[in-house]
């Protein structure tokens, strides 16, 4: 049985299941400091025997072993969190081997694997909500380096009506400063769930995706693209991407039909934590202990 934890900055969904992606059970809390939420992470998993857990975390996180701080949470703008070291907590709570990586990470694998880009080598995974982030599999693996991608922070050309200052805390207008729920709320004065019929909020927030999708097609010439998150319940949203990204592109490459290629997450809800049942299962394997 394999315990698997996708760590948002909202809430942490947990559950027991495995590697096929069944889950025998799940449990929610609230994300609100170490003290509070990880206690009942914790009570939770000890009803199980579980034999490895996979955690997607939000970020940053540290993803490189061979670092000092591996496993640990950085510089998250939620102050509670920084320097927590996550993987050491839950090695040192269960003694079974611990996966981790970046909550959007975790998705692009269960996407990879059981979802919408499964049988594909090569598939990038987005979620625009109270963030944006996204986690790329290339050549079957999860693309990492220094560090882990942070493709929700590069810089994108203003929407020539655009007048809102920006919301990122780090960087003002990037991608996430100017296009997660956060900035919509408050650029439009309103949540998003309330903006369904003005449709030139959407179609900006498909100018800004639109860019940065070009940039990591570009770069990364993912084989499938899945966006998801609490923004792209909006489905206009992927009509206005798909009429800006055609426009950007310009014939430059040749790619499959935008609908096709550029979808909503086969998994649903569920791609995180599938993403981090697969985490554990990649962690058990590594550790030789697979039974």
């Amino acid at each position: 049985m394999l315990g698997a934890i996708e760590a948002g900055g909202t809430k942490f969904v947990c559950a027991v299941g495995d590697e096929s992606g069944k889950i025998q059970e799940r449990f929610q809390v609230s994300t609100t400091v170490p003290e509070e939420t990880i206690p009942w992470v914790i009570e939770f998993f000890k009803k199980y025997p579980i034999q490895a857990i996979g955690i997607g975390s939000f970020g940053p996180i540290d993803v490189n072993r061979e670092s000092p701080t591996y496993g640990m949470i950085t510089t998250t703008p939620k102050t509670a969190w920084r320097d927590f070291p996550f993987v050491d907590t839950f090695k040192e709570a269960f003694s079974v081997p611990v996966g981790f990586n970046t909550d959007v990470n975790a998705a692009a694998l269960g996407e990879s694997v059981l979802g919408a880009a499964k049988g594909l080598d090569s598939c990038l995974y987005i979620t625009v909500g109270t963030g944006i982030g996204a986690g790329a599999i290339v050549q079957g693996e999860l693309l990492q380096g220094w560090s882990h991608p942070e493709m929700g922070h590069i810089l994108v050309r203003r929407h020539p009506n655009d007048e809102y200052k920006g919301k990122c805390p780090y960087h003002a207008d990037c991608l996430e400063g100017l296009a997660a729920g956060p900035a919509i709320e408050e650029r439009w004065g309103a949540q998003g769930i309330h903006l369904v019929e003005r449709s030139e909020v959407w179609e900006m927030e498909g100018y800004y995706i639109a860019q940065a999708l070009m940039q990591y097609i570009l770069v990364l010439s993912p084989k499938k693209i899945i966006i998801g998150g609490g923004v792209m319940n909006q489905k206009q949203v992927f009509t206005s991407i798909y009429k800006f990204l055609s426009e950007l592109m310009n014939d430059y490459i040749t790619l499959p039909k935008l609908s096709n290629y550029i979808v909503s997450p086969g998994l649903g809800d569920n791609a995180g934590i599938t993403g981090s049942l697969l985490l554990a299962h990649r962690a058990l394997l590594e550790a030789g202990l697979e039974k």
